[in-house]
């Protein structure tokens, strides 16, 4: 689901509790899996998980290299996280945008996840939505395998 023009949204259902899904959100090592879609794959994740502090995501898409930074404005564990999110690709670098995931618990243990991302620059909305659908999907896949006994 898009919104106005320079939004996205991406609702998926996680086969885990809200706490297990927010952890991973602030897991380097294991984001490595799931952050970028593939085929792009993350090559390094450095973040300080705190308020104000910094992440950066280099990644590589078709033989290029790029980076995405941003800095986190709310961490609510379990519920909800919000960082600042700019790329190195953009038009505009240094154009902040914001992302906000919400997770909410379901009484058969799993979690919605919703990831709105707002302020993207003109133009890049629809490619971040299917972007952010192809995260949610590989995150999902990634928690089904660590849930299982």
């Amino acid at each position: 689901m898009t919104g106005p023009g320079d939004e996205a949204v991406v609702r998926r259902v996680l086969p885990v509790a809200p706490e297990v899904a927010y952890d991973e959100w602030l897991d380097p090592d294991g984001m490595l899996e799931w952050m970028c879609p593939h085929p792009a794959r993350p090559l390094r994740i450095r973040l300080d998980a705190s308020i104000g502090g910094q992440f950066v995501i280099d990644f590589e898409d078709g033989g290029v290299e790029a980076t995405i930074a941003g800095r986190y404005i709310e961490l609510d564990r379990p519920r909800r996280l919000r960082f600042t999110w700019s790329c190195s690709t953009w038009p505009d670098p240094d154009h902040a945008s914001e992302v906000t995931v919400t997770l909410d618990g379901r009484a058969d243990g799993t979690t919605l996840m919703t990831i709105r991302h707002l302020r993207l620059p003109s133009g890049l909305a629809e490619g971040h939505l299917h972007g952010w659908e192809a995260i949610g999907e590989q995150l999902a896949q990634r928690l089904a395998l660590s849930a299982q006994p």
